[in-house]
């Protein structure tokens, strides 16, 4: 095992996605659409993921779209940070 030098945490992983849900207090519900070719047919098929993402200031409403990044584990199906709003809802 390589010794990690101090601050350099590499790149995490950064998605960007649409907020389904705002209801719980400091989290919410991104939906990550991905396109994927099917291996029998050889057409694209959509592929959707959910994540429950933490946002801080609760700023994040249902139907913006949001880039978020991989944390560290924040509860048992939070692994995401809020980094920034890309589109805001009217």
């Amino acid at each position: 095992m390589g010794v990690r030098k101090s601050g350099s945490w590499g790149h995490r992983k950064t998605r960007t996605g649409l907020v389904v849900s705002d209801s719980m207090e400091k989290t919410i519900v991104v939906q990550v659409d991905k396109m994927v070719m099917h291996p029998v047919y050889k057409k694209y098929v959509r592929r959707r993921v959910k994540y429950k993402v933490h946002d801080e200031r609760n700023e994040a409403q249902r139907g913006d779209t949001v880039l978020i990044e991989e944390c560290r584990p924040l509860s048992r199906h939070k692994r995401w940070r809020m980094k920034s709003i890309t589109h805001r809802v009217a």
